[in-house]
C-alpha cells in the first residue's frame, strides 16, 4: 500500500469530495423541490396528472441511473436540434447532465417517500385542524407537509446515503469525483487498488457522517413516536 503515494496526491482527492458533495447536495435539493410537488399531486389522485407522474417514476426508479446519465450527456448530443437550441449551453457540461440525471433519479424515489408519509398522515390530525377553521391549503403546509417530512426522516436519509453512493456514475462522463480521483491515482502511477481503497475509505467516512446527521435528526424529531419508558 503506497501510502506516500496518497499522501502527495491529497489535493486529487479534496478536489474529489468537493466535487462529490457538490453535486450531491446539489442533486439533493433540487430533487426535492420537485418531489414535494409530486407527491402532493399524486395524493390527489387526479387521473390524467397521476398517470403521467407515476410514468415519470416508474421510468426512473425502473433503469439503473448510469443509463440515464449516458441517455442525458451522449444521447440528447446526437441530436442536432438539440446541439442548436438554446439548451446546448448546459447540456454540453458533464457536470450539468449529471446534475439533471441525478436530480429527477432521486427526486423519483423522494417522491414516493414523501407520498407514503403524506398517506399516513392521521385523520385525526386533518379532522382537527379543518375543525379550528384551517383551509384545506393551510392543513396541507402546517399538518400534513411537516409530519411527513418527519415521519419520511428515514427512509430519506437512506436515499440520501444511496444518492451519495450513485454518485459515482459522474466519474464514467470525465467528472473528477471522488472515485474519479482515485482512478487518476491509479492511472498516473499503475497502481491496483491505492486509489480506490482511499476512495472507498472516504466514501464510508461520509457514509457514517449522514447517517450519524439523521440518527441524531430522528431522536430529536421523532422523539414522540418512541415508546414511553416503563418502570
Amino acid at each position: 500500500m503506497r501510502i506516500d503515494l496518497i499522501a502527495e496526491n491529497a489535493d486529487l482527492f479534496v478536489t474529489g469530495i468537493s466535487m462529490t458533495l457538490k453535486l450531491t447536495v446539489m442533486s439533493l435539493a433540487i430533487g426535492m423541490a420537485i418531489a414535494l410537488p409530486v407527491a402532493v399531486l399524486r395524493g390527489m389522485r387526479l387521473p390524467v396528472v397521476d398517470k403521467v407522474l407515476r410514468g415519470y417514476i416508474f421510468a426512473f426508479r425502473g433503469t439503473p441511473m448510469l443509463v440515464q446519465t449516458y441517455l442525458i450527456y451522449y444521447g440528447l448530443a446526437q441530436f442536432e436540434f438539440v446541439r442548436d437550441s438554446v439548451f446546448w449551453a448546459v447540456l454540453k457540461s458533464p457536470f450539468n447532465c449529471a446534475l439533471i440525471a441525478f436530480s429527477l433519479n432521486t427526486a423519483a424515489y423522494t417522491a414516493e417517500i414523501l407520498r407514503g408519509a403524506l398517506e399516513a398522515t392521521p385523520k385525526g390530525e386533518i379532522e382537527a385542524a379543518e375543525a379550528i377553521g384551517l383551509s384545506p391549503l393551510q392543513v396541507l403546509r402546517r399538518i400534513t407537509i411537516p409530519g411527513a417530512f418527519r415521519r419520511a426522516l428515514p427512509q430519506y436519509g437512506n436515499e440520501v446515503i444511496l444518492m451519495l453512493h450513485g454518485s459515482t456514475v459522474a466519474s464514467v462522463i470525465t467528472i473528477q469525483d471522488i472515485l474519479g480521483a482515485g482512478r487518476t491515482l491509479n492511472g498516473k502511477y499503475y497502481l491496483a487498488y491505492e486509489g480506490l481503497v482511499t476512495a472507498a475509505l472516504l466514501y464510508l467516512a461520509l457514509t457514517f457522517l449522514i447517517a450519524a446527521a439523521f440518527g441524531l435528526g430522528g431522536r430529536k424529531w421523532l422523539a414522540h413516536l418512541r415508546p414511553a419508558a416503563t418502570r
